[in-house]
């Protein structure tokens, strides 16, 4: 198991850092007495500090060169990026909050620009440099790559469901703490004082990510996994139940913006189909994360929750890739917004760009760490992860206690496994049911109300 990466070696780095003002060569800091890494330990840290915004890295080969951004004597003594200040932000993203936070009676009226997405071309159009590329991706990795897609996704299921839910609907506006969100996908429970839907828009998430972690090896941009992302992620929240998984068939308007989007049901089922056709054909899991990102909120394809299926959607080519996911950790909501008008009013990408970076990194630090502590799959298990999943969800479902589980799951295993894994699987079986309980049934796709009362009909 790899080691984890700690905040003392980090700091470490950057104290030497900092002490070079023309900046710091990795030869010059395998030199430094301050230090004792080996060369590709050496740059795995740099790596993630530049990933992080705590360093900057100016040059390529022999003549790279890291720094220490520029901060305020109130900063000296806090080197981590906060997104509470403006110095994470490139000078273009600064430029862009200054114009898209003036008051909307200045801001000039804008519709919708079919050349924005006609002039993207994949892999010869980049929203994301190439250095930003190469450095995300050294962050994203977890050494599974060789493994089916999803692999990655379904070790730290229990743990995305609740931070991606609460994350992208407190970017939503929704009011529910973390704990009372885990509380409600672990145990059904609603928060006292809470609009019912609130409840509603986690449980969607929650189902949402249920369907991109069960079908992960079919999933992709296409038609059927963005528009059942969206009836999923608009189930009982919109006020005409036909329109969930629909393209918009009518006008939407969105609030504080000057932004028109396209109004012609014809153009919009065009450039949904473009916008799809594109995200596929990108190479990069990073460039088609981001591109999905800026599209599909820019034609606001249905009459709402556009937002939430772009950032879901977002994660489709790093669940096929076997790499951490994005969820959104720490990011301000102000940050997000802003970086969307961004694009709705100017069609400048910067702002949203630099957020987009910014989560990323915080979501690969806590996922690189829960890995970490998970260890490396089971090869049986991930053979047969599919049948153990549904040989678990029948037994509950179909409220079999332990000796009728236990013909149920001999039956139905010299039905469906072969004889050479049959005893492992099993006994694989018997193990999951003795160790399921309400903060794990997620991976299951169970209800808390199945595993309650599957659980008040066992023998006390």
């Amino acid at each position: 198991m790899p080691l984890q990466i700690t905040e003392k070696e980090l700091q470490e780095i950057l104290a030497v850092v900092a002490s070079v003002a023309s900046g710091a060569s990795v030869g010059g800091l395998m030199a430094d007495e301050r230090l004792d890494f080996k060369r590709r330990t050496l740059q795995r840290r740099l790596d993630l500090l530049s990933g992080q915004g705590r360093l900057v890295a100016q040059g390529e080969g022999r003549g790279r060169r890291y720094l220490v951004p520029a901060r305020s004597p109130d900063h000296v003594e806090d080197l981590r990026l906060s997104t509470t200040d403006l110095d994470w932000l490139s000078a273009e993203a600064r430029e862009i909050r200054a114009l898209v936070t003036r008051p909307l009676s200045k801001r000039r009226p804008v519709g919708y620009d079919v050349s924005f997405l006609a002039s993207y071309q994949p892999n010869a159009t980049f929203y994301l440099p190439a250095e930003t590329r190469r450095r995300l991706a050294a962050l994203g990795q977890v050494g599974i790559t060789d493994l089916p897609a999803g692999t990655y996704l379904r070790q730290i299921l229990d743990r995305l469901l609740i931070d991606l839910a609460w994350n992208s609907s407190r970017l939503e506006g929704n009011t529910y703490s973390l704990l009372e969100t885990q509380r409600l996908l672990e145990l059904g429970e609603t928060a006292d004082g809470k609009a019912s839907q609130e409840a509603q828009m986690i449980l969607n998430h929650k189902a949402a990510i249920e369907m991109l972690a069960d079908q992960a090896e079919e999933i992709g941009f296409n038609r059927y996994t963005l528009c059942n992302l969206h009836a999923l992620l608009s189930d009982n929240l919109l006020s005409d139940p036909a329109a969930c998984g629909r393209l918009r068939a009518r006008a939407v308007g969105i609030s504080g913006t000057v932004f028109h989007p396209l109004e012609v049901p014809q153009q919009i089922e065009e450039c949904f189909h473009d916008i799809l056709t594109k995200s596929a054909a990108i190479e990069d899991p990073f460039e088609a994360a981001f591109f999905v990102m800026v599209q599909l909120p820019y034609l606001q394809a249905f009459e709402d929750v556009n937002k939430r299926v772009s950032r879901l959607a977002a994660n489709i080519p790093l669940i096929l890739h076997n790499i951490c996911p994005l969820a959104f950790v720490d990011v301000e909501a102000e940050d997000y917004l802003n970086g969307l008008i961004g694009i709705y009013e100017l069609r400048r990408i910067e702002y949203l760009r630099d957020v987009f970076v910014w989560a990323y990194s915080r979501s690969a630090q806590r996922y690189t760490a829960v890995r970490q502590s998970l260890g490396d799959p089971d090869p049986f298990r991930l053979k047969y992860r599919s049948q153990i999943g549904s040989f678990v969800r029948e037994i509950v479902q179909q409220l079999l206690t332990d000796d009728a589980a236990s013909r149920w799951i001999r039956q139905a295993a010299a039905r469906d496994i072969p004889e050479a894994d049959r005893a492992q699987f099993v006994e694989t079986i018997d193990v999951e049911l003795l160790s399921l309980h309400d903060g794990n049934i997620a991976r299951y796709r169970l209800r808390p109300s199945e595993f309650t009362k599957w659980k008040s009909e066992q023998p006390k």
